[in-house]
């Protein structure tokens, strides 16, 4: 049995970490996409690191069929496009925690071995900035609409290439 299962469609970064988790002792296996990750859940790793974006789909929608097929697994989402709109979803639908990249090996194991709320976490002393509300506010309409553009276009009442446009770019950091 597998230690882990890492399911990303970034082949480099895979094998670099799990490099590094086999340097620290722990067999992982790694799915590209949505249907290896289901044929290798059922092998019932303790830990399943899933990314959130698998080839422009959402792992949020593999997340539910993941819990199903190994509902003892202990489930990391780890993520480039971080949001607080994605993150509550993904504790919604049973991830432990939610990590945004670059995350390098350590702070993965911690994710895994912090599972219980923290309530001393610190409330941070400086409010959103509006671009990041902004960026936030789209996060979350585009979850409400799957992924999809342009439903989340139209939602937004805003034209679906200025939308790309808006997401194309990295998220903004406070």
């Amino acid at each position: 049995m597998r230690d882990f299962l890492l399911i990303d469609d970034d082949e480099a970064f895979a094998a670099v970490l799990m490099r590094s988790l086999a340097r620290r002792g722990h067999a992982a296996a790694w799915a590209r996409n949505a249907d290896e990750a289901l044929a290798r859940a059922e092998e019932q790793p303790a830990r399943i690191l899933l990314d959130l974006n698998l080839d422009g789909d959402s792992g949020l929608r593999l997340l539910p069929a993941l819990r199903a097929a190994s509902p003892d697994s202990a489930i990391v989402v780890l993520t480039g496009y971080a949001s607080i709109a994605t993150a509550v979803e993904a504790t919604k639908l049973g991830a432990v925690q939610y990590l945004a990249k670059p995350a390098g090996a350590d702070e993965i194991l911690a994710a895994f071995g912090q599972q219980a709320a923290n309530p001393a976490l610190p409330v941070a002393p400086q409010p959103m900035s509006l671009r990041r509300v902004t960026w936030e506010h789209l996060q979350r309409v585009l979850a409400e609409h799957d992924g999809n553009i342009s439903a989340t276009a139209r939602a937004l009442n805003m034209h679906r290439r200025t939308l790309q446009r808006m997401l194309a770019k990295k998220p903004v950091k406070s």
